[in-house]
C-alpha cells in the first residue's frame, strides 16, 4: 500500500543473497491446524480503519481508509481480518492483523510488472470485479505480527476457490523480514506476466497452473508420474550424456549407423531435445538453426517406448521452440518410409528436392512452411527474455534475479583503487 517508486528504493536496498528453498511451502502447511488458533473474515466497513492505525506505526507509507474502502468495494475479497480464536465471536469481533490484495485484470497485472501501476492510490479500471476471474493476484499490503503470520496460508486459502485458486501470485518485499518470509512459504525473486519480466517482485506460481503454463519444449521438471509424458532442452553435460545413450541405442544398435556417421560434428552447435516416459529418458531430437530455416533431425525414441505418443510430443515441442525462435521454415530429412509420420505435422516433399541416401537409408527432403508463435523471441522484447536460459523464456532467470542488487561496477572500483595506489 505505498507508492510504487518509494517501495522500489527500498526494495533495491535488500541483501541480495541467493535465495534457499523454501522452508515452510503453502501448500505443505496445514490449515486445519492453524484454523484452531486463528480466525480470518471479511471485515465490516468500521473494523478497517483501527486495523490501518494500527499497522501505520510499523508502515509509514500506508495509502488512507478511503483508498482501502474504495478497493474493498470494488471487490471484498481484497481484505482479510486476522483474529485469534478465542478474541473472535459473532456479537464481538477483535481483529489485530490484516492482509490486502489487489486483484487484478489484465491490464493491472501488466502495469503491475512494468512499474506503472499506482499502488498507493489504484484505479479501479485496473481491478477485477469480485465476480470476474484476475489475471494476477498481487499481495498489497500485510500487517501480521508473531503467531499472526500464521494466518498467511489461511487467506491463500480463502483465494483458493474455482475463481482464483490456478491465479498466479505477486508480492514486493520492502524489508528484509518481508522478504524472508515470502521466500520462506514459496514466493521466488523475480517476476512474469504474459510476456514482461521485472526483477523488483516476487512471484508464487500457483500448483496447477505451472504446468499449464510451460511450453511443450520446457514441461519436465526432474519428477515425472509412471506414464506421462513431458519433453526438456538438453541444458546439462549430464542431460547430452542422456541423449548419446537414446541415439545410441536406437541408431547405432538397431540400425547399425556407424559411431562416426551418428555423432557427425554437429550436436555442439544445435539445441537438443529430451522427451521422457515418467522419470525414464525415452527420446530425443536435435534441432539446427540457419539464416532462414531450421532443421529438425536425429529423432530417436527406445524401442519399448514406442507403443506411446512420445514420438508426437517431442516433433510439436520441436516445431514450437522453432517458432519461438521466430522460424517461418523447417526443414528435414525423412526416411522414404517415415513420410506419413512426418505428414501429421505438416511437413511436405520439398518441391524439386532430391531423394537421397546416407548410413544405409534412403531419404527425402521435406519442409513445414509456419507462422513465428506469437511470442517469439525478437529484437525489442524486455532484454531480460534474451538472457534466460533456452527454452526457459516464460520464466525469470538468474540473471534478472541478480538485478535487484545495486550497480557497483567491482572490476572498475578494484581497478581505481590500484591506480590511486
Amino acid at each position: 500500500m505505498t507508492a510504487h517508486d518509494v517501495r522500489l528504493t527500498r526494495a533495491a536496498q535488500l541483501v541480495a543473497a541467493p535465495q534457499q528453498p523454501a522452508r515452510h511451502p503453502l501448500t505443505e502447511l496445514s490449515t486445519e491446524r492453524l484454523a484452531r488458533r486463528l480466525v480470518v473474515y471479511n471485515p465490516a466497513q468500521d473494523e478497517v480503519p483501527p486495523l490501518l492505525l494500527r499497522a501505520r506505526r510499523e508502515i509509514a507509507q500506508l495509502t488512507t481508509a478511503d483508498v482501502v474502502h474504495r478497493v474493498i468495494s470494488h471487490n471484498p475479497d481484497s481484505f482479510w481480518a486476522i483474529a485469534r480464536r478465542g478474541e473472535y465471536g459473532a456479537q464481538r469481533r477483535s481483529a489485530e492483523g490484516f492482509f490486502a490484495f489487489l486483484l487484478l485484470n489484465e491490464e493491472g497485472a501488466e502495469r503491475l510488472i512494468d512499474g506503472t501501476l499506482d499502488t498507493s492510490d489504484p484505479d479501479p479500471a485496473m481491478l477485477a470485479a469480485q465476480s470476474e476471474k484476475p489475471a494476477a493476484i498481487y499481495l498489497w499490503a500485510g500487517h501480521a505480527r508473531g503467531a499472526l503470520t500464521g494466518a498467511i496460508p489461511l487467506v491463500f486459502e480463502k483465494l483458493s476457490t474455482p475463481q482464483y485458486r490456478d491465479v498466479d501470485a505477486y508480492s514486493r518485499a520492502v524489508s528484509a523480514d518481508g522478504q524472508r518470509i515470502l521466500e520462506a512459504i514459496g514466493f521466488q525473486r523475480g517476476a512474469t506476466f504474459r510476456s514482461k519480466s521485472t526483477p523488483h517482485l516476487h512471484m508464487y506460481r500457483r500448483a496447477n497452473r505451472d504446468a499449464d503454463n510451460c511450453p511443450l519444449y520446457d514441461g519436465y521438471r526432474g519428477r515425472g508420474n509412471a506414464g506421462d509424458l513431458s519433453v526438456t532442452i538438453a541444458r546439462t553435460l549430464e542431460d547430452v550424456m542422456r541423449v548419446t545413450s537414446i541415439r545410441s541405442a536406437v541408431y547405432m544398435s538397431e540400425q547399425e549407423c556407424p559411431y562416426d556417421e551418428e555423432f557427425d560434428g554437429n550436436d555442439f552447435s544445435a539445441t537438443h531435445l529430451i522427451g521422457y516416459v515418467g522419470n525414464e529418458p525415452a527420446g530425443c531430437l536435435r534441432v539446427r538453426y540457419f539464416a532462414d530455416f531450421a532443421k529438425i533431425e536425429r529423432l530417436a525414441v527406445r524401442r519399448e517406448f514406442r507403443k506411446t505418443r512420445l514420438a508426437f510430443q517431442i516433433v510439436r515441442a520441436g516445431i514450437e521452440l522453432c517458432r519461438t525462435k521466430g522460424y517461418r521454415r523447417l526443414y528435414g530429412h525423412s526416411q522414404k518410409r517415415l513420410l506419413n509420420f512426418w505428414g501429421r505435422f505438416g511437413f511436405h516433399p520439398l518441391k524439386g528436392g532430391k531423394e537421397f541416401n546416407f548410413s544405409d537409408f534412403d531419404y527425402v527432403e521435406i519442409v513445414l512452411d509456419t507462422t513465428p508463435h506469437p511470442k517469439a523471441i525478437s529484437i525489442g522484447v524486455d532484454p531480460y527474455i534474451m538472457i534466460r536460459p533456452e527454452g526457459r523464456w516464460h520464466v525469470p532467470g538468474i540473471l534478472e534475479r541478480s538485478a535487484i542488487r545495486p550497480v557497483t561496477r567491482p572490476s572498475v572500483a578494484k581497478q581505481r583503487e590500484r591506480a590511486r595506489a
